[in-house]
């Protein structure tokens, strides 16, 4: 396919960046006019990620039935669509999470909004990613709108030094990754996927002690920038003062979009390389067994679940509390990439987007909490329930799903991952299972400690609620909840749309 052709299945992606485009010149003419910046740079960013929806939905077939794209640079499959409809479904709820948010000036306002589109637009990149160097632009046009975006609020301390931390950490990884891509780039000579594929499973290379330690090396670095993005331990130190600091609809964006296509970058990633028709007389088992991603995985995955739940026991802030949370989540999800398979990548898939509605339903909660009240701790939210009856019980039904428990759709991301996990079978898959399931019953008392404040406890003094605009914020925790309980009982449209998106794995 040649590039003009190949620009037919990047639409999505053009319209996003053309949008941005217009709406950074349109706030550079008007500046001048700050009524316009009220409701048009919104709008304007809404009709872009709608449209880069509605293209995606309706030529879904096409896009998803093609391979490599641009010479390689990118792959236009089903699994790419369907991470590029999840990312741009979580900008769009950060969007209407945005409006009447204090901690974002009216007066820059077309700049934050052409920023979330050029975020999105690398996010979509990213998920389709099939090259070294495309991967590594992806990641790092996400990375740039994410350290702006995260020190945006500049009347608060806080959100400077959460911008800073982000770009040191993030800068450190980056790095990390791309010495990894150099020396995997020097064992095969090429830096596309396919091909290192071929090289890693042919003859040609004959594997020796040094040639194995280069190659987990290289693996070590480049799985460092890519646990970076998805928060798990160790590469999580960023997470909880970034979470903190940053502003909330920045904060929930942050716990859903970047994750959520670090995995899609890591299965990718992995499964090009090591599951892969094999070309020669090496069969494919004997060549990887030297090389134990997978273990590497499993240990990312028990770590972050344990640091990430145990941490979040002694949180008082509940933005901070959410990212201990949301490193746990990683940890969960990293179990579905370790199944693998058919069933192992549906469940990643399906939770991701469970994780979409439940964890930006809560932060658009603490929003509502935290404009009417100043703060974000758990404090504030004792009585919730009496004062905002319909918020707390919106509360309420997030933190149920986050636990896993029935009949909201936590309860079927948590089934379909380590379900997958024992299907796969296996003493050491059996014993990952058995450590998911009781991390999951500590990540129950620190999700029942909100609930139980909110109803249960009383405010120790007088809590002071400032008039603010939360209706767009109260809408979409409205909706997110209805959807986390509507798929908490009818799940199989999200869990057909998860198995089509990880068919091409199979």
């Amino acid at each position: 396919m040649s590039n003009l052709e190949s620009l037919g299945h990047i639409v999505p992606e053009l319209i996003l960046g053309g949008m941005a485009v217009l709406i950074f010149l349109v706030a550079a003419a008007a500046r001048k006019h700050m009524v316009w910046r009220t409701w048009l740079f919104p709008a304007l960013t809404v009709a872009g990620l709608v449209a880069a929806i509605g293209h995606l939905c309706y030529h879904s077939a096409t896009l998803s039935s093609q391979g490599a794209i641009f010479s390689g640079l990118l792959a236009s499959d089903a699994f790419a669509v369907y991470f590029r409809i999840l990312v741009i479904t979580a900008v769009l709820v950060c969007v209407f999470i945005s409006i009447g948010s204090s901690s974002l000036s009216i007066s820059r306002s077309g700049e934050y909004h052409g920023l979330l589109l050029v975020m999105a637009m690398g996010m979509c990149f990213l998920a389709g990613a099939n090259n070294l160097l495309m991967i590594y632009i992806s990641l790092e046009t996400v990375s740039l709108c994410s350290y702006l975006l995260t020190g945006w609020d500049h009347k608060r301390i806080r959100s400077h030094e959460a911008g800073l931390k982000y770009v040191l950490f993030g800068g450190v990884a980056s790095g990390i990754m791309l010495f990894g891509f150099s020396i995997m780039y020097g064992l095969f000579g090429s830096l596309n996927l396919q091909d290192i594929s071929v090289a890693l499973n042919s003859n040609a290379i004959c594997f020796s002690s040094v040639h194995n330690s280069a190659l987990l090396l290289s693996l070590v670095f480049i799985l460092g920038g890519m646990g970076y993005k998805i928060a798990a331990v160790p590469f999580h130190m960023w997470c909880p003062d970034v979470y903190e600091g940053a502003p909330t609809p920045i904060t929930a964006l942050l716990s859903v979009g970047p994750k959520a296509v670090g995995f899609a970058l890591i299965i990718r990633f992995f499964y090009s390389l090591f599951i892969a028709p094999v070309t020669c007389s090496h069969s494919l088992e004997t060549v990887t067994t030297n090389i134990p991603w997978l273990l590497i995985l499993a240990v990312l995955s028990i770590s972050s679940m344990i640091l990430g739940n145990f941490a979040a026991l002694v949180q008082n802030n509940l933005k901070r509390m959410l990212a201990y949370s949301s490193i746990a989540h990683a940890g969960y999800t990293l179990m579905g990439v370790i199944a693998g398979g058919q069933r192992g990548l549906e469940a990643v898939a399906i939770y991701l987007g469970i994780y979409l509605l439940m964890n930006m339903g809560a932060f658009s909660v603490v929003s509502i909490v935290a404009r009417t009240t100043g703060s974000e701790d758990i404090n504030v939210f004792r009585g919730l329930g009496k004062r905002m009856p319909v918020m707390g019980l919106m509360m309420t039904i997030f933190l149920v799903s986050l636990t896993g428990l029935p009949p909201t759709a936590g309860f079927i991301g948590k089934f379909y991952l380590f379900s997958a996990l024992l299907e796969t079978g296996g003493y050491w898959y059996w014993i990952l299972a058995v450590i998911g399931v009781l991390n999951s019953v500590v990540a129950l008392y620190y999700y029942a400690r909100v609930m139980k404040a909110m109803y249960f406890e009383k405010p120790e003094g007088e809590i002071i609620v400032h008039e603010a605009n939360t209706l767009p914020a109260a809408a979409v925790a409205l909706v997110l909840g209805v959807l986390t309980l509507f798929f908490g009982i009818f799940w199989q449209p999200l869990a057909d749309a998860a198995s089509w998106s990880a068919a091409i794995f199979h």
